[in-house]
């Protein structure tokens, strides 16, 4: 019987649905507040102007810090599959070779029991 509650391996892909809920969260926050507070509409509106800046800066710096790590673990990802083709690269030269000298050690095993009558 399978097991349903089994966990899911994390991946880094539930990074972005987080960081988005967490930018609308702020912003009807920020809206709410700011709707419910009294004072002037000039007031208000320079508020939510500063509020908004502030915001897109946090959004926009997020963006970026998370486009860096995906940067790096792609790089990181890269780098263990080049060195994994390398070491298969060698390891298949090497059964090739050892195959070679098999075959080669073989044949000269039998040109020296084949006599010419």
């Amino acid at each position: 019987m399978v097991n349903q509650n089994q966990e899911q391996p994390h991946n880094g892909n539930q990074a972005i649905p987080f960081l988005t809920g967490m930018l609308l969260g702020g912003l009807a926050g920020a809206a709410a507040m700011l709707l419910m507070a009294p004072q002037s509409g000039k007031k208000t509106r320079d508020q939510i102007q500063h509020t908004s800046l502030e915001l897109r800066d946090k959004a926009t710096e997020t963006v970026e810090n998370t486009m860096a790590q995906v940067r790096q673990t792609a790089q990181q990802i890269t780098d263990d599959v080049r060195e994994k083709a390398e070491e298969l690269q060698q390891r298949s030269q090497d059964i090739f070779d050892e195959q070679r000298a098999d075959l080669s050690a073989f044949l000269e095993g039998n040109n020296n029991e084949v006599k010419i009558s």
